[in-house]
């Protein structure tokens, strides 16, 4: 398998501050308008391809390319600073994981994973599951779709409002001790969830942002609308 992480290291600037992932998932024009001067952009697969076909350029493509046309690849290639490829069998990482995996190696202090979601549910877990790696890391990460913004904490975070309805609470590990929600409509105490349960799901902000405190385990926050 390609070192694409020793490939990295070469003729690559680092970012200072946010890298932002375009993967292969659901995408629309509206991500785009997310997107600052400074940031570190990186297109996996088949999202390096909508990047390029919008007018943006890519830092690093990544991926396999299984999903694109070898026409499409060659606009890839022609249309990014760096194209780091790999076989699409003999490979450990998705394409989505490839693009964290560069991500965290520029150590940032946030990433932005969009097209991680989309119709297969293995792919969108697997997505979500992945902010764990930057949490290990000490590296702010979120998800964003159309109607989805989440993020991970072990400890405590800030929740801003977005423009979402709801936002839910779930947790990643067995079990989640010690929730503290402050400035939400219904708030908790000390509370414990556990896997499979559903009492933080739909809570609501009633100021511009909100506060989730935790004392042990890992907890989704997931702000989303219908």
């Amino acid at each position: 398998m390609t070192n694409y992480i020793a490939d990295l290291k070469e003729g690559i600037v680092l970012p200072s501050k946010r890298v932002v992932i375009f993967a292969g998932g659901e995408l629309s024009e509206e991500f785009l308008l997310l997107l600052d001067e400074e940031d570190f952009i990186i297109g996996a697969d088949r999202g390096a391809l909508f990047l390029i076909s919008h007018g943006y350029t890519p830092d690093i493509a990544v991926g396999d390319f299984d999903s694109v046309s070898p026409e499409a690849l060659q606009q890839i290639e022609a249309g990014s600073k760096k194209t780091i490829t790999c076989d699409p069998v003999d490979k450990d990482l998705t394409d989505s994981e490839m693009a964290l995996e560069l991500a965290l190696n520029t150590q940032p202090e946030s990433i932005l994973l969009i097209g991680v979601t989309g119709t297969r549910m293995d792919h969108t877990l697997a997505g979500i599951q992945m902010m764990t790696r930057a949490l290990q890391r000490q590296v702010s990460c979120s998800v964003m779709d159309t109607h989805n913004y989440i993020t991970l904490t072990g400890s405590q975070a800030l929740v801003h409002e977005r423009g979402y309805t709801y936002v839910s609470l779930l947790p990643l590990t067995p079990e989640v001790t010690g929730i503290t929600l402050q400035g939400f409509q219904y708030p908790l105490t000390d509370a414990t969830l556990k896997l499979g349960q559903s009492l933080a799901v739909s809570n609501r902000l009633i100021e511009d942002r909100g506060t989730v405190t935790i004392e042990s385990g890992l907890l989704l926050i997931i702000q989303s609308k219908d």
